[in-house]
């Protein structure tokens, strides 16, 4: 995979990038579970899950003010309290925007179809992420990755035509093909969101502003800001925060674990979104779309393990399905390298110039 411009120095690479990706590993596992959990014991609202996956945004502010004070402490009172410039403000504050839409997309699948559902339908988005990424920042493919698309992309299908059984109880085949659509809008649009979150790194660099990992918490801050300000509009619009003491009376787990799982909702979905622009940040956009389907094994076991959902033999095709594309993308990365590596002449062997006399 080439390696993007936007990516931290040899020396940070790698500790940034286990970071991020170990952040969006509990975000992936961890937020659909929880938001899982409130659908299952008497959340029905659908803005409020959607308005907690980036309503966490103040959270950013602890870090943010950190490296504040660092800067503050090498460079004086001169330090700046943002670093962000208008020509990433804005892209951010669009990419929030359909991040808000993605949110509520994702909520009302959540609402309607099993963990393990939701889960392999994630696998679609590599597939779609893998084409934004081919055309806004000229993804090179080989014969492994698009291998591994066709697999993933086989997989939701056997999925899409063969889990009707899997319709949660007293739910109807209409409610639950909804569902299914939604969940699949959402990983297209979520596919869209990372190219263009790396494209902003991109385009950051072309106006010299300064990419570091601080610039990448400011963008995650404007990011769900303006993500949760479209989720309040619709919460407003539809009576959302007028039902929620009712939904809390209502909540069979009890009113002190409704506000728990709220609260751990809105701090897990901000480990996600921090993960997934910081992978984007440390490597590339389609390494953040490939980890989600890294994990798909572990949700399952969870959704099996927590919630006793069925796994039936269609899910079973289509895991094995989603594990062999994740096994041919990654035996094609280290072949690359490999290659790579081997034809690159070491400094050693160089030839020695001629010296004249």
């Amino acid at each position: 995979m080439e390696k993007t411009d936007q990516t931290p120095d040899k020396k940070m690479r790698t500790p940034l990038l286990l970071l991020n990706a170990t952040l969006l590993a509990i975000g992936v596992c961890g937020g659909l579970m929880v938001m899982r959990l409130y659908f299952l014991h008497g959340g029905r609202r659908v803005w409020l899950p959607s308005w907690l996956e980036t309503g966490g945004w103040p959270v950013n502010f602890i870090p943010l003010l950190i490296t504040y004070l660092g800067r503050r402490r090498r460079e004086g009172p001169a330090a700046m309290l943002f670093l962000m410039k208008g020509p990433v403000f804005i892209p951010a504050a669009i990419i929030g925007v359909l991040t808000g839409l993605d949110d509520y997309l994702y909520a009302y699948g959540v609402a309607r179809l099993p963990v393990s559902t939701v889960s392999l339908i994630t696998a679609t988005k590599l597939v779609f992420n893998a084409v934004f990424a081919f055309f806004l920042v000229k993804q090179k493919f080989t014969p492994y990755s698009i291998n591994a698309l066709a697999l993933l992309t086989v997989g939701s299908g056997v999925l899409a035509l063969h889990t009707s059984s899997d319709r949660p109880k007293g739910e109807s085949k209409k409610e639950y093909y909804v569902g299914f659509f939604m969940m699949t809008a959402s990983m297209v649009l979520y596919g869209l969101i990372l190219p263009l979150v790396e494209l902003t790194y991109k385009k950051a660099r072309a106006a010299r502003q300064a990419v570091n990992y601080t610039l990448v918490l400011e963008i995650q801050l404007v990011m769900c800001f303006f993500a949760t300000l479209f989720c309040t509009i619709g919460m407003v619009i539809n009576k959302d925060f007028q039902a929620i003491p009712k939904e809390v009376r209502d909540f069979k787990l009890g009113k002190a674990t409704y506000y728990v799982v709220l609260v751990c909702s809105g701090i897990i979905w901000q480990l996600f979104f921090l993960g997934s622009i910081g992978v984007v940040f440390s490597h590339s956009s389609l390494l953040a779309a490939i980890i989600p389907v890294v994990l798909l094994p572990v949700t399952e076991i969870l959704a099996v393990i927590f919630y006793k959902e069925k796994f039936t033999p269609e899910k079973g095709v289509s895991l094995v399905l989603s594990l062999w594309g994740f096994a041919s993308y990654f035996y094609g990365e280290l072949k690359h390298s490999n290659d790579e590596s081997e034809t690159q002449v070491p400094e050693t062997e160089l030839p020695q110039s001629i010296s004249t006399p």
